[in-house]
């Protein structure tokens, strides 16, 4: 028996990726050849391993693959994108874009989307770096006077008293009209071309499984649901909001927004330099 190749697919321990990637690494899917094991870490962390090349199929910030295209291509499925949503700066009281110059927020990291986007929302303000699961506790506390919060917090902040200062997707959608790129999986250049369309069809194959296998899928994810897992309705919208028809496929709309993502970010000197996104493509 010839030996398998060991594929290690790196996603961020939530709900949306949990349900994206249900059927490749639960065994419902045909790998034959492949020994396909999952690695779960925040983003920040995943951002970083990708500057050694960790593994073979990661989960990235589009912010993060600015300065990673020499490791990694984009898979052309699994992104997540906030479709007139997005990461929100929240408070413990209400706040204007002005009020944020030159005062420091909480970020979940220095390459995540939802960094970038504040910095193109608001150039002045300070930011600090808090892990995402405990920037909600810090803007209640008081440490910081704002926050950016992803994942899960993005639908449970008002169970906290917090003040919505910006919805980021929702004004990304104001200023360009289109959606906020805010991930994608980036896969290792270093994989011979073959194998690396193969497993692009199998991660369509386990989006399209989970979309087709919705309740499945969902009862799977909520092992994930950070703050949403008595709470199997807000964690069924949350999986929505990331996990849709964008993620099946990016489509000319979905790869103009990261191109131009990309070009805003470094026409605003947050990039430091011009990045053309690319997409390994299959039949």
């Amino acid at each position: 028996m010839s030996d398998t190749i060991p594929i290690r697919i790196a996603h961020s321990p939530d709900s949306d990726d949990a349900f994206m990637f249900y059927a490749l690494t639960q065994g419902l899917l045909d790998v034959e050849g492949l020994d396909v094991s999952h690695v779960l870490q925040d983003i920040e962390t995943l951002n970083h391993a990708a500057f050694e090349g960790t593994y073979e199929i990661t989960a990235l910030s589009i912010h993060g693959y600015a300065y990673l295209s020499d490791r990694y291509a984009l898979m052309p499925s699994g992104a997540s994108f906030g479709d007139g949503y997005g990461p929100v700066v929240v408070a413990s009281k209400p706040l204007t874009r002005e009020d944020l110059r030159g005062v420091t927020v909480a970020i979940p990291g220095e390459l995540t989307t939802a960094h970038l986007a504040l910095k193109l929302w608001q150039p002045e303000v300070e930011t600090t770096l808090v892990p995402f699961d405990r920037i909600l506790e810090v803007v209640e506390s008081g440490e910081v006077a704002a926050g950016v919060v992803i994942h899960e917090g993005q639908l449970t902040f008002q169970d906290m008293g917090l003040s919505l200062i910006v919805d980021l997707g929702a004004w990304w959608a104001e200023e360009t009209g289109g959606p906020l790129p805010l991930g994608g999986n980036g896969i290792r250049k270093d994989i011979e071309p073959a194998l690396q369309q193969r497993l692009c069809r199998l991660l369509r194959q386990s989006i399209d499984y989970a979309l087709d296998n919705r309740e499945e899928a969902l009862e799977y994810a909520l092992r994930y649901a950070r703050g949403l897992e008595d709470d199997p309705e807000r964690s069924d919208k949350f999986v929505g909001m990331y996990v849709n028809e964008w993620t099946r496929d990016y489509g000319d709309a979905g790869r103009r927004a990261v191109q131009q993502l990309l070009d805003r970010g470094y026409e605003a000197g947050l990039l430091k330099h011009h990045q053309t996104a690319e997409f390994v493509e299959y039949d």
